[in-house]
């Protein structure tokens, strides 16, 4: 039995696909390279915005040839958006078998068993499964040997009024510290260089346990074989003196974080209760630049929020050019269902969302290209995580893509690579050291 996943969003999605993917294999299915030779497919949806939907959709008519071809083939919908909209799935797509939320990836084999006797199984926790820690102890399917995702916590409590994760994903749970501790060391045992810790706010982490974020970025850190820390993504209110101090001090963190902000303008934030204003956003930002050396930023920013106008606007830019975001993940507003902001009236045109996006983009076009160019000449440590032909592929401490020129095998290694060519989104180098 063969198994094909399409995985779609976020970091949490992929990571959970890893974790389906060692489930299904634990069951006896092997991966397919691509959905026609599959006996099971599965979508792993996002509903974050209006767009992931209607992919979905979309591709769920196309899938449906798949069962005219081979009526015994399995279709499955899961993550975010079978959370939401899971019963709406079942209604319009009756040739999808199997349709499970985010909170039971753990209860997989059982709904493998009801399928595979015929009947149609649809389970949607609404509240989350005491029972689904069960699920960090399967194995885990990367297709990156060097650099690995490790869930430290599920769900959130900051209830953003344009955010359907406290729906979808339910409230903040922090998993046990030695549990994480001991999937990091089996990690780099088995080779892994960098740990990526995940999360919906990984900066919360430990509030409910009390063990808070920055004790278990030092303990991860001592652990022998970690090359290199990252973390995403956190919220500005929970990035307290204490974590940006330990990121300083931690000798494998990386100088690199992606710190959201949505809007620049402290209206706007307050009606999407973000729960902090412009001014505490660049105090972060500033207080993070005087303590990490070097440190590089991306974020996330909504455009045309309900009621936003061009004053509003103006102060979102106004972040933009002051703090210099190395990479901008910028999306024009839609209502989410299941959230307070569904019930705002969207009152911006289509047209109005659009040129401010294209004014936005101008602007970090600017800065990212200004940005770039100070790598050149430079020396970057790279973590090197694959080869095409001839050229070598990794990132940088601060999260760029490099493209290497080695006479020597460095797959898996750290280097040390001198700058000689710096694009829009990549650099080029040649390698100086090994590490």
């Amino acid at each position: 039995m063969k198994y094909f996943i399409k995985t779609y969003g976020c970091q949490m999605n992929i990571n959970d696909s890893e974790k389906i993917k060692g489930i299904l294999q634990t069951q006896g299915y092997e991966p397919a390279t691509k959905e026609e030779d599959a006996d099971l497919v599965i979508l792993n949806t996002c509903t974050i915005r209006e767009k992931p939907d209607q992919k979905v959709w979309s591709h769920l008519g196309e899938i449906k040839k798949l069962k005219s071809k081979n009526p015994n083939v399995k279709i499955g919908v899961c993550g975010c958006m079978a959370q939401r909209a899971g019963y709406e799935i079942a209604s319009k797509m009756p040739f999808v078998d199997l349709i499970f939320g985010t909170k039971n990836i753990h209860n997989i084999p059982k709904l493998l068993e009801d399928v595979k006797v015929g009947n149609r199984a649809i389970e949607i926790l609404e509240e989350e499964d005491p029972l689904e820690n069960i699920l960090d102890s399967y194995p885990t399917v990367r297709d990156n040997s060097y650099c690995a995702y490790v869930t430290i916590m599920r769900g959130c409590d900051k209830e953003c009024t344009y955010c359907v994760v406290p729906f979808t994903r339910g409230k903040e749970r922090s998993r046990n510290p030695q549990s994480i501790l001991d999937e990091v060391k089996s990690l780099v045992d088995n080779g892994v260089l960098e740990i990526h810790l995940i999360g919906q706010n990984v900066t919360a982490y430990g509030k409910d346990i009390d063990y808070p974020f920055y004790k278990l970025l030092e303990n991860i850190s001592k652990i022998e074989g970690v090359k290199r820390i990252r973390f995403t993504t956190g919220h500005p209110i929970d990035m307290t003196d204490d974590i940006i101090e330990t990121m300083a001090s931690l000798p494998n963190m990386v100088n690199h974080l992606h710190l959201p902000f949505q809007a620049g303008s402290d209206r706007i934030l307050e009606l999407m209760k973000r729960n902090y204003t412009k001014a505490y956003y660049l105090n972060r930002i500033e207080k993070l630049k005087s303590k990490v050396k070097d440190i590089t930023f991306s974020t996330d920013i909504i455009i045309g929020f309900p009621t936003e106008t061009e004053e509003d606007f103006q102060h979102t830019l106004d972040v933009v050019q002051t703090v210099e975001f190395e990479q901008v993940f910028s999306f024009k507003y839609s209502k989410r269902p299941n959230t307070p902001a569904y019930h705002m009236e969207d009152d911006l045109s289509d047209e109005i969302k659009t040129d401010r996006m294209k004014r936005l983009l101008e602007i970090q076009k600017a800065i990212t290209s200004k940005l770039m160019r100070r790598y050149e000449n430079t020396v970057q440590k790279v973590l090197v995580e694959d080869k095409k032909e001839n050229t070598y592929i990794g990132r940088t401490t601060t999260n760029v893509w490099c493209n290497i020129t080695s006479s020597n095998d460095i797959l898996g290694k750290e280097v040390e690579v001198l700058i000689t060519k710096t694009g829009f989104q990549s650099l080029d180098g040649v390698v100086q050291n090994i590490l």
